[in-house]
């Protein structure tokens, strides 16, 4: 395969698959052997096995980190602190993106950024949606309670006063606090539900909490 063939195919997709290359009487080794060669000049980049993107200046989109997560697992969604900062929620800038998953637990480093996947049991890994996280980009993503009590959920003493506070929790008029109470109330988790008690003590006078 040409690197004009190449960019022909993907050059407006901002994360592809080597399957997407295999089509049509073509010899898949040769494919790999040349994407191979091309990782190592620096004109694409391997986010992990058969997954790729065009590095810079050949690609036309930025590929934003919310689909390159999703891309690289696709069992997952994004949530906990990056959603959250998404959402305007928190205040601090989340450099690892963190998305939940069916499957294994993963760190995974690129040149793209850092990717953290925790893994839940099937009957949590609920209360996602697609949203567009950049003009023609879509990824998976926690609704925003959602992503709060994803965090409260995989952290060790998040249902604590201290830790609520520490949070800094804002912008409360993206959050519902009947969906908040009612995911809590579904998992039958002693713990969530302290934790929305404990929210409502720290934030339920704030005007901006929906009632």
């Amino acid at each position: 395969m040409k690197w004009d063939k190449l960019l022909e195919i993907v050059g407006n997709e901002p994360v592809f698959s080597s399957s997407i290359l295999m089509a049509g009487d073509v010899s898949a080794q040769d494919v790999r052997r040349q994407l191979s060669r091309w990782v190592k000049s620096g004109r694409i980049i391997r986010l992990r096995r058969g997954l790729y993107a065009l590095a810079e200046p050949f690609r036309k989109l930025e590929p934003h980190p919310f689909l390159l997560a999703n891309a690289m697992k696709p069992a997952s969604y994004v949530s906990r602190q990056s959603a959250l900062a998404f959402y305007g929620l928190i205040p601090e800038y989340t450099p690892v993106v963190t998305s939940v998953t069916t499957g294994r637990p993963e760190r995974l480093e690129t040149e793209l950024g850092t990717f953290f996947f925790s893994h839940v049991k099937k009957s949590w890994f609920t209360g996602y949606q697609k949203v567009e996280v950049s003009p023609g980009q879509l990824a998976f993503l926690a609704i925003p309670e959602k992503s709060l009590l994803d965090l409260i959920y995989l952290t060790p003493g998040a249902d604590e006063l201290d830790y609520l506070n520490e949070l800094r929790l804002q912008s409360f008029a993206r959050l519902d606090r009947g969906v908040l109470i009612k995911i809590a109330r579904s998992s039958r988790s002693p713990k969530l539900i302290r934790a929305t008690e404990n929210i409502r003590r720290l934030y339920g006078e704030e005007e901006h909490w929906e009632k």
